[in-house]
C-alpha cells in the first residue's frame, strides 16, 4: 500500500489546482459516502456539470442573470476609518450588495438554471442563516421553477425575517423539528427528501459541502467572489493584498474567495470559524480549528465529534456558521498550511459588528462579523498590512437576533 503523499506535495497540486481528482478527493478529504439509492443523480450531475458548465449559450445565460438580475460585479470598498483605526489597508468585497444580501445567490441561481437545463423539475434546499434558502427560493422563482426549503427550528425562530422572504418568493418552509434543529439537521432532512425521490429532484446544496461533485459544483459558482476581488484589488489598490480573510461555516463564501487566490502564494489565507462560547465540544462550531477527521454528509472532512465517532452539536451566535463539520477544500488548505483558520467567539464577533456598524456605515451578518474581528486581530500583529475582507451577507436578517442579545444585556 502506497504512503499518503506529504503536505509538500499536496500543496504543489493544490497551487497548480489539480484536485479534487476524479474520485472527488482533495488529498485525504472529500469523496462521496452516500446510499446506493443517491449514486445515479450524483452521476446525473456530474455529468452534467462536465457537460453543460462550459458551455458559451450556459456561460451567456449565467453571466447574464449575474450581471442584470444578481447585481455583479458586487463592488470592492475600501474602509477608510476602520483603515485609520486598525493602522492597515483594510479593502471590502461587498457580496452583502448582492441581490437577497449575501454570496448565496451566485450559487443558488447556478445550480437553478443547470438543474432547469438538465430537466429537473423539482429543487430542494436547506438553510441556516435563511440566506441560502432565500436565494434558493428567488432563483427558483426567476426560473419558475418550485422549492421546498428545510430549517431547523431553532434557525425558524431566529432568522424570522429570511422565512417571510422565502414564503413571499413562494418556497415552502419545511421546520425540522428533530435532532439539533439547526443546520445539520436541516441538511439530514433535505438529504432523507431526496433518498425518497432521487430522479426528479434536484438538491440544491448551500455549502462546499457533501458528497463529491458538490464541494467542486459550489466552488466553482462562488470562485466569481475571489475572481472579481483580485481584478479589482489590483484595478483599485494598485496591488494585491498581504491577506484575504472570510468567515467559515461549511465554508462557501470562504471558498469563493479563497479558491481564484490560491495560487498568489505571497497572499495569507485566513478563516475564521465560529468560536462560540467557549472551545470546549458543543460550545462552538470550529471544527477545523476544534475537529477531527470523519465523514458528515456523504463526505470526508474535518468533523466536531466525540471520542465514539458521534457528530456533537454545536453552538454560535450566528446561524450561518452553526454546523459541525466544513468542506473538504478548506481542510486540505489547512493541511498544506496554504491556510491558516481561526476562531471568534460569541462576543468579538459581536464587538467587530459594532465597529464595523459605527465606523462605516456597514450592518455585516453576523456570520461575516467574525471575518471582521479575525482581520482586526491580523492588523494588530501586521502593522501597515493590507488586508481584503470579504463581507459575505448584511445583517438585516440578524436583527431580531441583535435586539434579543440588547434586551439580554440590558
Amino acid at each position: 500500500m502506497s504512503a499518503e503523499p506529504d503536505a509538500a506535495a499536496l500543496l504543489a497540486r493544490l497551487i497548480n489546482h489539480e484536485f479534487p481528482d476524479e474520485r472527488g478527493r482533495y488529498g485525504p478529504y472529500g469523496g462521496r459516502f452516500v446510499p446506493e439509492t443517491l449514486v445515479p443523480p450524483l452521476d446525473r450531475l456530474m455529468a452534467g456539470m462536465r457537460a453543460v458548465l462550459n458551455e458559451d449559450d450556459f456561460q451567456n445565460e449565467l453571466n447574464s442573470q449575474l450581471q442584470h438580475w444578481v447585481g455583479r460585479p458586487t463592488p470592492l470598498t475600501r474602509a477608510e476609518r476602520l483603515s485609520a483605526a486598525w493602522g492597515a489597508e483594510v479593502w471590502l468585497k461587498r457580496e452583502d450588495l448582492a441581490h437577497t444580501g449575501a454570496h448565496k445567490i451566485n450559487n443558488a441561481i447556478g445550480q437553478a438554471l443547470l438543474a432547469k437545463r438538465l430537466g429537473v423539475k423539482r429543487i430542494i434546499a436547506e438553510t441556516g442563516a435563511g440566506q441560502h434558502g432565500v436565494a434558493s427560493a428567488a432563483a427558483c422563482a426567476r426560473l419558475g421553477m418550485p422549492c421546498r426549503v428545510y430549517m431547523g427550528e431553532v434557525d425558524v425562530a431566529r432568522q424570522a425575517p429570511n422565512v417571510d422572504r422565502m414564503e413571499r418568493l413562494g418556497a415552502e418552509v419545511v421546520a425540522v423539528t428533530n435532532g439539533d434543529r439547526t443546520l445539520r439537521a436541516a441538511i439530514d432532512e433535505a438529504l432523507r427528501d431526496w433518498v425518497s425521490s432521487p430522479l426528479d429532484t434536484w438538491y440544491l446544496l448551500g455549502s462546499a459541502v457533501g458528497p463529491h461533485p458538490y464541494p467542486e459544483l459550489v466552488c466553482h459558482f462562488q470562485s466569481v467572489i475571489g475572481n472579481e476581488a483580485r481584478q479589482q484589488m489590483l484595478d483599485q489598490a494598485g496591488r494585491l493584498p498581504d491577506a484575504a480573510v472570510a468567515c467559515v461555516g461549511g465554508g462557501s463564501n470562504a471558498i469563493g474567495l479563497f479558491h481564484p487566490l490560491i495560487a498568489d502564494t505571497q497572499i495569507e489565507l485566513l478563516g475564521v470559524e465560529a468560536g462560540g462560547r467557549s472551545m470546549g465540544l458543543g460550545d462552538n462550531a470550529a471544527s477545523l480549528v476544534a475537529g477531527t477527521p470523519g465523514v458528515l454528509h456523504g463526505c470526508f472532512s474535518m468533523l466536531l465529534q466525540d471520542e465514539n465517532g458521534q457528530v456533537h452539536e454545536t453552538h454560535s451566535v450566528s446561524a450561518g456558521l452553526d454546523y459541525p463539520s466544513v468542506g473538504p477544500e478548506h481542510a486540505l488548505l489547512q493541511l498544506t498550511g496554504r491556510a491558516r483558520y481561526v476562531t471568534a467567539d460569541d462576543d468579538q464577533a459581536l464587538d467587530a459588528l459594532n465597529e464595523c456598524c459605527a465606523m462605516e456605515g456597514i450592518l455585516p451578518a453576523i456570520e461575516t462579523a467574525h471575518a471582521f474581528f479575525g482581520a482586526r486581530e491580523y492588523a494588530r500583529e501586521h502593522p501597515g498590512c493590507c488586508i481584503l475582507i470579504g463581507v459575505s451577507g448584511r445583517g438585516d436578517k440578524d436583527l431580531p437576533t441583535l435586539q434579543q442579545l440588547a434586551g439580554v444585556a440590558s
